[in-house]
């Protein structure tokens, strides 16, 4: 599996592993040395010598660390400071995002959100590493906006649809004697317990509008045709080969308390006549943070939100074609 590129930050002393830490940390915003080891040195068998480089960096005025609030022992939580940032982008390899992580953000309550993203993130890593997929440190992105209405952007959420997560996977497979590579995208949902089932199902009416839109044109111009001549297609499509798709991920309860949930929003998305139309858009599913590390994306983990109540993979395929 190819690491990420290095940052052209040999004249700060720092080491190939060092260089490995800015980008990741810069991507994912809040890591433990734990979950670093695991996406840069997973043949590690202590945390030792990457808190070491964390420590370079933190020297330099690159990283700065949080407390974990749920930890007695202290544990710290490790992200980019604003000069981190400024040096990522200046090296060219990351698209710059708007949000940076704070002092005061990192120790807020949604330490534990932000953890909980990343541990999904390296449970697809480390099932990729053991199947032969592809998946590396840096093929998940945090909260990217998709706008799924017109209008002005100062209309808030409902103008935009943002996941807690975008990850991108390539599963290999033997088809017909030869080995063939699906990539996959995820939109991906994590849920710590924390919100009502009706604000999650919520987010399937965003999933839903988004498969859907077609961006209006500006007025005086057609609304049947792009300016090249071409008919309008759906927003999605210009960033996308296929519709992602969406995987709810539950954490933060007993097994019995999230099961129960999963069953309560595919109660509630059955009996919501307007999710019906989108069914035939939409492939959702929903899973537990812990199934997904013990057991992998390709083990039948998933129960979709939409159907029949029969668990299945990542890849929402029929249950005999998982089994196959």
């Amino acid at each position: 599996m190819p690491r990420p590129r290095f940052l052209d930050l040999t004249d700060r002393g720092l080491s190939t592993l060092g260089q490995e830490v800015l980008p990741v940390l810069y991507r994912h915003r809040l890591l433990t040395a734990g979950q670093l080891t695991q996406l840069l040195r997973p043949a590690a068998t202590s945390t030792r010598y990457l808190r070491r480089q964390l420590e370079v960096l933190h020297a330099r005025g690159l990283v700065d660390a949080s407390v974990r609030r749920s930890s007695r022992a202290g544990e710290l939580l490790w992200y980019v400071t604003a000069t981190g940032c400024e040096v990522v982008e200046g090296g060219g390899e990351l698209t710059p995002r708007a949000y940076r992580m704070t002092e005061d953000a990192a120790a807020s309550p949604l330490q534990e959100h932000t953890l909980a993203v990343n541990t999904m993130g390296i449970a697809f890593v480390e099932h990729a590493r053991r199947l032969g997929d592809e998946c590396g440190p840096l093929d998940w992105d945090p909260e990217l906006a998709h706008r799924v209405r017109d209008g002005d952007s100062r209309l808030g959420d409902e103008a935009f649809l943002v996941p807690d997560a975008v990850l991108r996977y390539v599963h290999t497979t033997d088809g017909g004697g030869e080995r063939q590579r699906m990539l996959l995208t995820f939109f991906c949902e994590i849920d710590r317990a924390t919100m009502s089932i009706a604000r999650l199902a919520a987010k399937l009416h965003a999933y839903a509008r988004y498969a859907r839109y077609i961006p209006q044109p500006p007025p005086g111009r057609s609304r049947s045709k792009t300016a090249g001549g071409g008919y309008r297609r759906e927003a999605w499509r210009a960033r996308y080969p296929s519709f992602p798709r969406v995987l709810l991920v539950l954490d933060g309860a007993s097994a019995g308390q999230l099961a129960k949930r999963a069953d309560d929003l595919r109660a509630l998305a059955s009996a919501d006549a307007r999710l019906q139309p989108a069914a035939a858009d939409l492939k959702a599913g929903v899973t537990t943070l812990d199934q997904l590390q013990r057991h992998g994306p390709f083990a039948p983990i998933v129960m979709p939100v939409l159907g029949d109540a029969e668990p299945t993979d990542v890849l929402l395929r029929a249950p005999a074609a998982t089994a196959a």
